[in-house]
């Protein structure tokens, strides 16, 4: 229901009011405006039904526990996270909630964050279109989406005061896409700020941020929320573009008035930000929402979580299983980890036990299971022990399955990561296991990419489940015994060490700063353009079928934009997924392009045999670069390369389109170069025929390449006497003709 109410027609008490939430989830009243929910998400919902909190420590209403981002960003399906995003918003609605605190798509800078089990991808053309497919089915459902967190929010370390130092065109290109997708195609209800400082400003503080870019740059027109307790300075904040500050703030309306009164607040400032709060009650749900189908989320939450897996290796066709007698090992097994922790921990309506599933299809198959835990979950055990019985448990099996990863002690929202291992005891019990069984397979589970050295070629399989939500269990036994094809592919890369990794000793800063040191080369762009081949690219990602990628076409539909077209076939037995992906392969112009940077991707299903051609619409921006000068979006004219491939390290075929792009004409002052203004398109040829005349003889290359670098202002301070004069005078007459 559209709200009737006009901000302007309140008192100055109720509309400050209005800007801050009456208790830790719900908004304030005030005459004829409701309170609303706003509540944790984004897999899920978690409504709390006793303490509040916003690190999932007391008890939430129970609901359907979907895929966390980290899987569904393997998945490479929107249409998967617009489904999701309809189910979340039918439980929200039920459950009493507005505004679903989601989706995050915060870019994978680094593996050792704590939270990019709550993230998409390092890549924000995939993390954009997911979130906003995500968004559009909240919405669509009946309830707000809150994208977070803006912006810059990259690691757990310091998260809540650390400032970020990045370039402006790496926040342009890396991190803020996601963002901007999302506004600009699916409206999301609000948008929340993160905690960091960016050059040393609050984000909820910072103008540029929530004003500048999202605002004016973008035409964001919804409401701005806090990350909960992000606001230092309620003033600052409510200048800055903040609208709704969460949770309660005890005295943030007295200041909001007394600045008013005061004349250090404009008074409009607050009527338009209370009307953005009155607009958002328009996410009210009503007392008699219907209750949603629990047992068909669970199979979206099942059929979702068999997409979003990925496997990585499959040497001897160890997968799929078959009759065989089974040892399943690892504790994860029987005690699975399935979502993350912190405040999008969700109390999960059931959960399927890998363990039990896998049993079951075994049974089906006329295969045996044997069960061995291997490892506990916490330090009182008997390592050795639990070992012994796993290695024996495997020896007599035809193939062993083991589970390993990481535990929730090790990985949540509030601290990052130490390193990128595994728990020693699980190292040892998969190369113990790997010597004992005539095949082994490890399913590893957890919230982020771990390390596979040194066990990785002594194993036959290795299934990346993530954390697959409560239908986990059941999807991973559908793809172990080969009733479902296994489509998921990498959004992260996969290194084989720490060391090599892009943000390897800027991560995660010192002395409250952390910088940006990697620029532009975040994840696979850093690994194609110094061209280090980690252990499996992004993109990555194998079935129980085989597809081949070819002709690609492309064309230009205009100034700046292209269609391309590429053959796809399925030339195995079975039908599968694959992901078609479409890379720009660096660029014409002087400036710094990756060596590969994702512009288009799509997910097709073939049965055995067929071929399809898949096309994809180039926008402008699939081309463009931040040019820090202009600050826009810049296309350079000439040819562009695009790759296609299956990731960003396998390249099937490319081909060139010619653009028109911008023409740009620099404009000459003598802090303009001498090379600058040798290459000027109409400066530059009387230019370069005034330096021919006046270096006694010396070849023009010749001299700028000696001095192509000096600022044209201190060239001529070199020149004698008149001669300078003279030139000089010349010279800032073509300055004054531009």
């Amino acid at each position: 229901m559209s709200p009737t109410v006009s901000a302007a027609d309140l008192s100055l008490e109720d509309r400050a009011r209005l800007l801050t939430g009456a208790d830790f989830w719900t908004t304030a009243q005030a005459p004829g405006v409701p309170s609303i929910v706003l509540t944790d998400g984004p897999h899920g919902v978690r409504r709390q039904t006793g303490g509040s909190d916003h690190l999932g420590l007391n008890a939430a209403a129970p609901a359907t526990c979907f895929p966390p981002a980290v899987a569904v960003g393997s998945s490479w399906n929107p249409d998967l996270a617009r489904r999701i995003g309809a189910a979340v918003a039918a439980e929200a609605r039920a459950l009493g909630v507005a505004v679903v605190l989601g989706p995050g798509v915060n870019i994978k800078r680094h593996p050792l964050c704590g939270r990019n089990f709550e993230y998409y991808s390092e890549d924000p053309l995939l993390a954009g279109a997911l979130g906003a497919a995500q968004v559009q089915g909240l919405q669509d459902g009946g309830a707000g989406a809150s994208v977070k967190h803006f912006a810059l929010n990259n690691q757990e370390t310091e998260r809540m005061r650390v400032s970020v130092d990045a370039d402006p065109r790496t926040v342009r290109e890396i991190y803020l896409p996601a963002f901007e997708r999302i506004v600009r195609e699916a409206s999301p209800a609000t948008v929340m700020c993160s905690y960091n400082r960016i050059d040393g400003v609050h984000a909820s503080e910072n103008h540029w941020l929530l004003t500048s870019v999202l605002r004016e740059d973008w035409g964001y027109d919804g409401l701005v929320v806090s990350d909960w307790g992000a606001v230092h300075d309620r003033i600052a904040a409510v200048r800055a573009g903040l609208d709704l500050e969460m949770p309660h703030g005890p005295h943030s309306a007295a200041k909001v008035i007394a600045a008013v009164q005061a004349g250090e607040l404009d008074e409009t400032v607050v009527t338009r930000a209370a009307q953005r709060v009155i607009d958002l009650t328009r996410w009210a749900p009503s007392h008699d929402e219907p209750a949603p189908d629990l047992d068909a989320h669970h199979a979206l939450a099942r059929e979702a979580a068999a997409e979003c897996a990925v496997l990585l290796r499959n040497e001897n066709a160890a997968l799929p299983l078959g009759s065989g007698s089974v040892a399943v090992i690892g504790e994860l097994a029987r005690t699975p980890r399935y979502q993350g922790g912190g405040s999008s921990h969700i109390n999960a309506t059931r959960v399927d036990v890998p363990l039990d599933e896998l049993t079951a299809r075994a049974a089906d198959a006329g295969a045996a299971v044997e069960f061995a835990a291997g490892y506990g979950l916490d330090a009182e055990v008997d390592a050795d022990a639990l070992r012994a019985e796993a290695v024996a448990a495997a020896g007599r099996a035809d193939v062993a399955v083991v589970f390993a990863g990481l535990t929730e002690s090790e990985e949540s929202e509030g601290f990052d990561r130490r390193d990128l291992a595994i728990a020693p005891q699980q190292v040892a019990l998969v190369r113990a296991v790997a010597a004992a069984a005539p095949r082994t397979v490890v399913v590893l589970v957890g919230g982020g990419v771990v390390e596979l050295e040194p066990w990785h070629d002594e194993v036959d399989a290795i299934l990346e489940a993530f954390l697959l939500g409560q239908g986990g269990g059941a999807a991973l036994a559908d793809l172990l015994f080969g009733l479902t094809e296994p489509s998921g592919r990498l959004a992260e890369t996969i290194p084989h060490r720490l060391e090599e990794t892009p943000a390897f000793g800027n991560f995660p800063g010192e002395l409250g700063t952390v910088r940006y040191g990697e620029g532009l080369l975040v994840g696979y762009r850093w690994y194609t353009t110094r061209r280090i081949a980690p252990r499996y690219p992004f993109g990555h990602g194998l079935g129980y079928t085989s597809f081949e990628i070819g002709d690609l076409a492309i064309r230009s539909t205009g100034p700046d934009t292209a269609t391309a077209t590429v053959l796809v076939t399925n030339t195995g037995d079975r039908a599968g997924s694959h992901v078609v992906q479409l890379y720009l392969a660096g660029g014409p112009g002087e400036v710094v392009r990756p060596r590969r940077s994702l512009i288009a991707f799509r997910k097709i299903a073939l049965d055995p045999g067929a071929t399809t051609t898949v096309t994809f619409e180039l926008p402008r921006r699939a081309f463009a670069y931040w040019d820090v000068r202009r600050g826009d979006w810049t296309v350079v004219p000439g040819a562009h390369r695009i790759e296609a491939g299956s990731s960003s390290a396998s390249i099937d075929d490319g081909a060139d389109v010619d653009l028109d792009g911008d023409a740009i004409v620099q404009r000459l002052d003598l802090e303009s170069t001498l090379a600058e203004w040798a290459a000027h398109p109409v400066a530059g040829e009387g230019f370069r025929a005034a330096l021919a005349g006046s270096v006694g003889g010396i070849p023009v290359d010749q001299l700028l390449e000696l001095a192509g670098s000096m600022p044209l202002g201190k060239a001529l301070d070199m020149l004698p006497g008149p001669a300078g004069d003279e030139a000089r005078a010349q010279l800032e007459t073509v300055i004054a003709a531009q």
